[in-house]
């Protein structure tokens, strides 16, 4: 999508993404909602190019992709030449958001395994969908132990979800019935040895229907279990949410910053999505999407300030995605050439 906007770019993200949920044909009907408020700071500099010296702000083995975003080029030329291709940007590890190829012909979770790790690459976590309809949908609430089954033949530390907690509403007492289902799903992943989690959208950011001082994403996370769930913040539509939702429904302010609420809890943060904005706030989500690095999102700081809390410099992954990329592999190699020129203010 580079620098020109999309009609709805978080609608289109939740449709599209639900192609690559799942094993095989599982249908995945989750709605894939939400994330937070007011714009983020201009960008220290731009892919490809080194943003000073210093000790670099990305730590050492933890730069990762989501593989939607590299989706057409799994399912045309296969999982082996995308990875072999990541290995020479520099990635060291990869999120799933599906585990077939597609047209490109049928692989096994030991095969995908083994070829991720051939390529110097760590599956570290997976997307699949929270809920559906449908009782055979390959998803938590309808097949749970074969959600989990799947990501521990992977070898996954981490399973998660990109859907929203909306499946019962959006009011305060339904984001806690959900809340209740995550806890499970987490206390069933955390005794496999894996973390559940969640990833945000901007709507998680905006506020209950029956009670408008309260901030849904709040609600999610009083009410789950630190030790059971995790969240994966996907900083764009963190900030995305920060625009929207930094007033309540009745026009009175209520500010707050992403970045805030990774500090107070970095624990709970072990994978985030680093994707780039354009701000543009003529545009409903307050950015345009873009390579990392060719945007307004500052990376240098958000990074930094993550890594340099004690004992949390390798705590993180850092996973670089980009929903509508102009060309995929362009995308993954600017965007690595980006982050890996950071450097930390002396």
């Amino acid at each position: 999508m580079s620098r020109t906007s999309q009609p709805d770019p978080e609608l289109t993200h939740r449709l599209t993404r639900r192609g690559m949920l799942g094993v095989a044909a599982g249908a995945t009907a989750a709605a894939l909602l939400g994330a937070a408020a007011t714009p983020a700071p201009a960008a220290t500099g731009t892919a490809d190019k080194a943003s000073g010296r210093g000790r670099p702000v990305l730590p050492p083995g933890r730069l990762g992709i989501q593989l939607y975003s590299l989706r057409d080029k799994v399912s045309t030329l296969g999982f082996a030449p995308v990875f072999a291709e990541l290995e020479k940007y520099g990635y060291d590890e990869v999120e799933f958001a599906g585990y077939t190829q597609g047209s490109a012909g049928p692989i096994t979770l030991a095969q995908l395994k083994r070829l991720a790790r051939n390529h110097g690459l760590n599956p570290i976590g997976s997307h699949v969908g929270y809920y559906s309809d449908d009782p055979n949908a390959y998803t938590f609430a309808q097949n749970l132990t074969k959600v989990l089954d799947d990501a521990q033949a992977l070898g996954l530390k981490h399973i998660g979800t990109a859907s929203g907690p909306f499946r019962y509403g959006s009011t305060v007492d339904a984001w806690k019935r959900a809340a209740e289902e995550f806890n499970t799903y987490g206390a069933a992943a955390k005794a496999r040895g894996m973390k559940f989690y969640q990833h945000n959208h901007s709507e998680e950011f905006s506020f209950a229907t029956d009670n408008p001082k309260v901030r849904l994403y709040d609600v999610l996370l009083k009410e789950t279990d630190p030790d059971l769930v995790f969240l994966e913040m996907d900083i764009y539509w963190a900030y995305s949410g920060q625009f929207r939702f930094s007033k309540r429904p009745d026009g009175t302010p209520a500010p707050f910053e992403p970045l805030n609420y990774v500090l107070r809890q970095p624990h709970r943060y072990p994978l985030f999505h680093v994707k780039d904005g354009v701000s543009d706030p003529a545009n409903t989500y307050g950015y345009r999407m873009t390579d990392v690095g060719d945007g307004d999102i500052d990376y240098q700081k958000f990074i930094s300030a993550v890594t340099r809390l004690r004992g949390e410099r390798l705590a993180h992954h850092w996973q670089a995605e980009h929903d509508q990329p102009t060309e995929s592999f362009t995308f993954a190699r600017r965007s690595s050439a980006h982050l890996h020129s950071l450097r930390e203010k002396c």
